[in-house]
């Protein structure tokens, strides 16, 4: 059984009930000059393979502003049973302890 995820009459993105998904992160960029997005993709799939969802971006080269996460669809993908990589976790605490001290 496939689930599909639609928008209109476009499909988004095919979705098996049991398929386990990771949020991680993709990389982007040219070489030397990394960038990342953070998304939520089929852990059977490549690392800058096939994704479900954009879920923010993270650039390591600039620490100030680099770091821009959607929280909220985070948590929904958590609450649906996605995995969080060790590197994306750090990236959410991190990105938690600017917003602290930006208030």
């Amino acid at each position: 059984m496939i689930v599909r995820l639609c928008i209109g009459a476009e499909i988004v993105a095919e979705v098996r009930p049991n398929m386990a998904v990771v949020i991680r992160l993709a990389r982007h960029g040219t070489k030397k000059k990394p960038f990342y997005r953070v998304v939520a993709a089929p852990s059977s799939c490549r690392r800058d393979g096939r994704f479900l969802e954009i879920l923010g971006t993270y650039d390591p080269r600039n620490k100030t502003t680099g770091i821009n996460l959607k929280i909220d669809e985070i948590k929904q993908w958590i609450a649906k049973g996605a995995e969080v990589t060790d590197t994306v976790r750090k990236i959410m605490r991190h990105s938690g302890r600017q917003a602290a001290t930006q208030e």
